[in-house]
């Protein structure tokens, strides 16, 4: 059944900008200079267990916070590769602050080029760009390249998981545990359609400027030809990204948003049974909702 109650969520406003801005300028440094920094305290668990395959649908008004329709939004989930988001938003911070810029390279570790599809296939000792680990993590959703990322923000991907659930409760995400950069399974790694939607609204409200990698629908590199994994672009009007994940435990996930008319619209649909059901459903709402 539909729920037509109004909610909101958090509101990306002058006061929280000046807040994460000074939480971006007080991050940890570059890795070279890691040893230096303390380890943040930790989150508090987050009590009980995420559903395997459960399902959990929102339906956000993108421009005012309103939610128009939500099924088991508070309901803890697996984020599988919705957990990108958070890596993407904090790269993108660090660029805003002056700490990262997309031609820098990044050094690929036997532990990144460990990680097991989807991946690039990086080799360790190699090196890429931030602008393509940028478009790799939004169109790919390559696991190598996560950690890669994970590990020139942060020293480790261990720490930089810690910096994202920080993160997470700054922007309000009150339901969010990070443990990998990845979204690879883990148990204790958490989140809700509520949270997801909270940071898709953060990504496109603050970071506008790189909107285009979430709708990039192809990307080359070395030599080899990448596919997005959102079919939603392209295909159902309006689509403009934003990420989509899959683990067995999660089934198949997604945050995609979409204009129309001069509105906006974000749509969460967490454990769907397959990527069509997903989409789907996906599209159904769109229609339903603008």
């Amino acid at each position: 059944m539909f729920s037509h109650k109004v909610r909101r969520l958090p509101r990306i406003a002058a006061a929280g900008l000046i807040a994460m801005a000074l939480a971006a300028c007080q991050s940890s440094p570059r890795p070279e200079v890691q040893a230096a920094t303390p380890v943040l305290a930790p989150i508090a668990p987050i009590l009980g267990a995420a559903e395997e395959r459960g399902h959990s649908v929102l339906v956000v008004d993108a421009g005012s916070g309103a939610v128009l329709h939500e099924v088991n939004a508070e309901a803890l989930r697996y984020p599988a590769s919705l957990t990108k988001m958070m890596v993407l938003y904090m790269a993108f911070e660090d660029i805003a602050a002056g700490k990262l810029s997309l031609g820098d390279a990044m050094v690929v570790s036997p532990e990144a080029a460990s990680r097991p599809p989807a991946r690039l296939g990086l080799k360790a000792g190699s090196m890429i760009t931030v602008r393509d680990a940028v478009t790799a993590l939004a169109v790919k959703s390559a696991n190598d390249v996560a950690v890669v990322m994970a590990e020139h923000l942060a020293g480790s991907e261990g720490l930089f998981a810690s910096r994202m659930t920080q993160k997470a409760r700054q922007l309000g995400m009150t339901r969010t545990r990070f443990v990998n950069a990845s979204g690879l399974p883990d148990p204790n790694q958490v989140t809700t359609a509520r949270d997801m939607a909270i940071l898709g609204r953060a990504l496109k409200m603050r970071f506008p400027q790189y909107a285009s990698a979430f709708r990039t629908r192809e990307f080359v590199y070395g030599g080899k030809r990448y596919e997005a994994t959102n079919k939603l672009l392209g295909t159902v009007p309006g689509v403009d990204g934003i990420k989509t994940g899959y683990i067995r435990l999660a089934g198949y996930n997604i945050v995609a948003s979409a204009r129309r008319g001069g509105r906006q619209l974000i749509v969460v649909v967490m454990g769907g049974d397959s990527q069509r059901a997903r989409d789907l459903e996906v599209a159904s709402l769109m229609e339903q909702y603008f």
